[in-house]
């Protein structure tokens, strides 16, 4: 209770202290200017924040940066959030980013924040932008100057969580004439540190699972692009990602009991690595003054990822039934996307704005699992865990949209995106499938300006959310030999339709009120299907064991299976209450905002879709009932506070709250995470010392019960605080202009692999 007594008080603080009376004309004279600056406003579709008018854009990484723009949030250091739900895809100078997650985030820890001109949040992204589900858009608008020369920053870090974490980057720019470019480079080592806590039943039996995971890894990733202005009216360019890391000695270890009772001990070993290749051709023709233009893309992408484990499972009673195990498993996946896209932009001189658009990918995804098991001493294949997948997808997508003022106060955007999507999977021998289906998605943009103090919109959009390519690829990853993940190949794709209506005052605090609706809903994590295997009772030679009669004698074995899957629907109402604003002649800059939800999931799932009969066995699933009603709130309060007049030294204290969650697979405990970070800004050098989560809060723990009575919690607990001391010099022309960005036409596939 005093968590949310102490999130109002600062919330509604700075409500109260917005409103107090100024005493004099000196006052409002210096407010007027600053409002002018209009360091956030509501723009469109978007809300715009003018970070190269706001004193803290110094001395730091656009990644952190990002964290304290409104409306955006992260509590893991790897992953943002719009409005503390919704997850965000990041674009840059309206070119969605060409790199995977970890690449992304890397980068943008290693781009100065002096190069960024402004931040752009669309919370219900248009028909143009190639996103799924409920995904927002961050647009990050760069700085721009004609003037030639090069720059490039240095960059060096030490994390300390469980393990030492060292890791540098560089990044190198030029423009000369026609030519412009830039490169980047970052290498890297981390190690994760996990320890489980698992247990699952009914009120007749009860299984305990207690553990840790240790995952090396290296990596190192870069790219480069290179522009050539051909004429004012013609540009070419082309770009390069790459991205490798390697997860060697990987360990799960695993003990289990029953009923109180230790029964064994499982171990994972595994090694993988992954590499990405992609790359991507861009031309560009200006067609008017106007700004109206013509821009074409050739994008190819490759993607490979090795992963092989041998699991051993240890008994550790004399009962014949829990005998030693092991196996061995090889899950590779190779993935070849080609895409291309052609866009027109046309702007009038009555000031509307149209786009038109059509987009072509092709995937064809490789995964040829090999899995054997250990039978009388010796390795043989398993048959029904050893299979090839190949997936095949073709997507036609043609979009188009109107955006124009209406009056001096109404402005509008309606467009349509319509996706043809043509799909086979065939596991080689055993049985396939093939999904043809045309999606029309609409989309509407309603904005009014009632007056400079006051702003309304009104946004609706569609979307579908495709499964990503491994969660197709139809293989296991054990924790013990009955508790494990499956993937699934026969998942569908979810539609989602998205409602928003946004209210913002000052262009200092804003309501956001939204509304989600989910249909062939998969769930966000994974659901537990429990159930029970009958089979012939075997001896140590793997020979069945008879009665005296000639019968097979029967044992039942349950397991623990975690799948992905399609299961009915949900629904999601919000409302986001936040404020960015400065105080005291900006010493004190604040961005606060709570969020408080209701969410309703129903179905079920009652078979496993991925079983296949085995001659002999009989598997039996519990059905899996989901009917969730859940009201939930969260909390993120960022502060920073300038502690010298010349503005080299700043201190940041931020925290963040959310409360018990449901989910489909269970209720999410409370986490909770308070950070600090004292930066200095000396010349060219920056200087910053951080702690993460001071208190060890943020982690996850998960319990679900069943009307049955069957239950299953989780708790993993990834040892979340984290100390890091980072050490930037930024050298060169620090008004270069950026080369220009290019959109690629794979876009939309990358965020799957």
């Amino acid at each position: 209770m005093k968590t949310q007594i102490l999130i109002a008080a600062l919330f509604f603080g700075g409500l109260i202290t917005a409103q107090q009376k100024k005493d004099s004309l000196k006052v409002n004279a210096i407010d007027a200017v600053t409002l002018k600056k209009q360091v956030f406003k509501k723009q469109g579709d978007r809300l715009v924040y003018d970070v190269a008018s706001s004193s803290i854009a110094k001395g730091t990484n656009t990644f952190n940066l990002l964290k304290q723009t409104p409306m955006i949030s992260s509590i893991d250091g790897k992953t943002l959030k719009i409005l503390g739900k919704n997850d965000a895809v990041i674009y840059i100078n309206n070119k969605k980013t060409n790199m995977d997650s970890e690449a992304l985030i890397e980068m943008l820890k290693s781009t100065p924040s002096e190069d960024i001109q402004k931040i752009e949040v669309i919370t219900v992204p248009g028909s143009e932008f190639q996103v799924e589900s409920k995904e927002g858009v961050i647009n990050i608008v760069m700085k721009k100057s004609k003037n030639n020369g090069y720059n490039g920053t240095l960059k060096m870090q030490n994390e300390q969580a469980y393990y030492n974490n060292p890791n540098a980057g560089a990044s190198f720019n030029f423009r000369q004439g026609k030519w412009s470019g830039n490169s980047n480079f970052r290498t890297g080592s981390w190690t994760d540190r996990q320890r489980y806590t698992l247990s699952n039943g009914d009120p007749t039996f009860r299984n305990e699972s207690f553990g840790f995971n240790d995952d090396p890894n290296k990596n190192f990733g870069g790219g480069f692009n290179v522009d050539y202005e051909i004429n004012k009216k013609h540009s070419l360019g082309f770009s390069y990602n790459m991205r490798y890391n390697k997860s060697f000695n990987s360990v799960l270890d695993i003990t289990n009991w029953q009923n109180g009772v230790l029964n064994n001990r499982t171990v994972n070993n595994e090694d993988a690595q992954t590499r990405n290749h992609s790359f991507n051709l861009n031309y560009e023709m200006k067609t008017d003054s106007l700004g109206s233009k013509l821009t074409s893309n050739i994008s190819y992408l490759w993607f490979n990822r090795d992963k092989v484990s041998f699991n051993e499972s240890f008994p550790l009673t004399n009962d014949t039934i829990n005998k030693y195990s092991a196996l061995h498993q090889a899950v590779p996946q190779i993935i070849n996307n080609y895409a291309a896209n052609i866009d027109y932009l046309k702007k009038t001189a009555k000031g509307a704005t149209w786009l038109m658009g059509i987009s072509y990918n092709h995937t064809n995804t490789d995964n040829d699992t090999k899995q054997d098991k250990l039978k009388n001493g010796q390795f043989i294949i398993d048959p029904n865990q050893t299979n090839h997948f190949i997936y095949k997808e073709n997507i036609l997508g043609i979009y188009l949209n109107y955006e124009r003022k209406l009056t001096e106060k109404i402005s509008g955007k309606i467009g349509a995106r319509y996706e043809m999507t043509r799909s086979t999977g065939d596991i080689v021998y055993k049985t396939g499938f093939e999904r043809n289906y045309n999606n029309l998605l609409p989309y509407l943009n309603l904005n009014y300006a009632i007056n400079s103090d006051h702003n309304l919109s009104y946004t609706f959009s569609s979307r579908i959310r495709r499964p990503r390519f491994w969660e197709l690829n139809p293989s296991r990853t054990y924790f013990t030999p009955t508790n494990y993940t499956q993937n699934n190949p026969f998942i569908l794709a979810s539609k989602y339709y998205n409602q928003e209506i946004n209210y913002m005052y000052k262009n200092a605090f804003y309501a956001n009120l939204s509304f989600n609706m989910v249909e062939d809903a998969a769930a966000s994590d994974l659901i537990p299907l429990q159930g029970t295997v009958t089979a012939p009772k075997k001896d140590s030679e793997g020979k069945i064991i008879k009665d005296i009669k000639g019968n097979p004698i029967m044992e039942t074995t349950r397991f623990l299976r975690y799948i992905r899957t399609n299961y009915g629907k949900n629904r999601e109402i919000a409302i986001t209450l936040g404020m960015n604003k400065s105080w005291f002649k900006g010493i004190w800059t604040t961005n606060y905002s709570v969020n408080l939800g209701y969410v309703t999931y129903k179905g079920g799932v009652f078979e496993d879709p991925t079983s296949m009969s085995v001659p002999g066995e009989t598997e039996v699933v519990d059905p899996y009932i989901i009917d969730v009603k859940n009201y939930n709130m969260s909390a993120t309060l960022n502060n920073i506070i300038r502690l010298s007049s010349k503005k080299d030294w700043f201190l940041g204290v931020n925290y963040f709250f959310a409360s018990q969650t449901a989910m489909e697979g269970g209720m999410i405990g409370t986490r909770q995470s308070f950070d600090l970070s004292l930066k200095k800004i000396a010349g060219d050098w920056t200087i910053v010392a951080e702690v993460s989560d001071l208190f060890n809060q943020s982690f996850y723990s998960i319990k679900g019960v069943q009307p049955n009575g069957k239950y299953n919690n989780i708790t993993n607990f990834n040892y979340p605080r984290l100390m890091s001391i980072g050490v930037t010099y930024n050298f060169g022309n620090q008004k270069l202009k950026k080369a220009r960005e290019m959109k690629s036409a794979n876009d939309a596939v990358k965020s799957r692999t």
